[in-house]
């Protein structure tokens, strides 16, 4: 029999091939390397403009100082350090589309400046939609009405910048006004909105990014001479495409970064958000949803946001967190102890001895 010819009975011998190499991790921790990037350039401007606006305080220091429940004095200058640093590297850091990066700017900008409106105009005498609503039925247009309605167009307007139909635009507005209003619902205690932002953010950047929004179909090679790749800029209208749509880890890197730098602030009781970081902030992981998650996603994200905004007219969240002890853990973490309120009976002082008694009676003026 020839060399090489099959021989029934007898199992033919294969010589081995090459291993193949184990798959590689890089592209995996290069993909992160941006937004690692961006979240620690964010970090640091925002420490800067932390240290510079506290050090000289447009308008002086008592524009921006607040006191807290409980009874002390902070700074509202946390709000626009985390803006400034979050707003500045989303929309001049590298990775992301150039109409996301826009509609970041618009979101954080329109938001903040809105939201400073409020801290430093507003009487706080009215709260919440019933109350701002409530006044404007009435012929009263308080600074928070105008901060709604600003807000709103805010987000319109970003919304408008990410592109897509009549439907995305508005699910996206909602999404983005929404998280700023929602977000600024959990500024009451040091750290909480910070802490909701963190969680949100982190879910965020784990979620993969959506399909393309329903827009213009597109079929065939690209035209010549026509960009490509993720900063390329589309028409008015254009929805984005699945491989200009980026991950939510970029888009929130840069406000998560900005978060994380001024948390040590706001737990240790020396500054707070205000009304313009905490819708700045809200506003920005709202552009970050529309920007990374698909459609469904997107509409059940809403619908959490419309149902929360909606219980918080009735329920105090406050009140819902300190009676579960998980939420109260969380809560707490980091804070300076809350004091005890005295207990009737149980924390009165202990009776005086005879003999003080005594004495004390002695000692009275008759």
């Amino acid at each position: 029999m020839r060399p090489g010819t099959f021989r029934p009975g007898r199992p033919r011998r294969y010589r081995p091939g090459p291993v193949a190499a184990p798959a590689s991790r890089a592209p995996s921790l290069a993909s992160r390397a941006p937004a690692l990037a961006a979240g620690t350039a964010a970090a640091c401007a925002a420490r800067v403009a932390y240290s510079a606006l506290t050090r000289r305080p447009p308008g002086g220091a008592g524009t921006w100082t607040r006191t807290n429940h409980r009874g002390e004095q902070l700074t509202l200058l946390e709000g626009p350090a985390l803006t400034v640093g979050s707003v500045a590297v989303s929309a001049l850091g590298p990775g992301l589309p150039s109409r996301v990066r826009a509609a970041l700017a618009v979101a954080g900008t329109g938001a903040a400046a809105f939201g400073g409106y409020d801290d430093l105009a507003g009487s706080g005498s009215r709260r919440g939609f019933r109350g701002h609503l409530g006044a404007l039925a009435k012929g009263e247009v308080t600074t928070g009405a105008v901060k709604l309605g600003g807000i709103g167009a805010t987000g319109l307007v970003s919304a408008a910048l990410l592109g897509g139909g009549p439907a995305d635009i508005a699910v996206n507005a909602g999404l983005v006004a929404g998280g700023a209003n929602l977000l600024n619902l959990f500024d009451l205690r040091p750290g909480r909105a910070l802490k909701v932002a963190l969680a949100s953010g982190m879910l965020l950047a784990a979620a993969r990014p959506g399909p393309a929004r329903s827009g213009p179909a597109r079929s065939g090679p690209a035209r010549s001479g026509a960009a490509v790749g993720p900063g390329a800029a589309a028409g008015p209208g254009a929805a984005l495409e699945p491989g200009s749509r980026p991950g939510g880890l970029l888009t929130v890197a840069a406000p998560l970064g900005a978060a994380i730098a001024l948390l040590p602030e706001d737990l240790g009781e020396r500054a707070m958000l205000g009304d313009a970081g905490a819708n700045a902030l809200g506003a920005l992981l709202g552009v970050a949803a529309a920007a990374s998650l698909s459609r469904p996603a997107r509409l059940a994200l809403l619908a959490a946001i419309t149902g929360l905004t909606a219980a918080s007219e009735v329920v105090s969240f406050t009140a819902v967190i300190e009676r579960t002890p998980a939420l109260r853990w969380l809560d707490m973490l980091g804070r300076r102890p809350v004091p005890a309120a005295p207990v009737p009976g149980r924390d009165d002082p202990p009776p005086a001895e005879p003999r003080e008694a005594g004495t004390t009676a002695a000692a009275a003026p008759s």
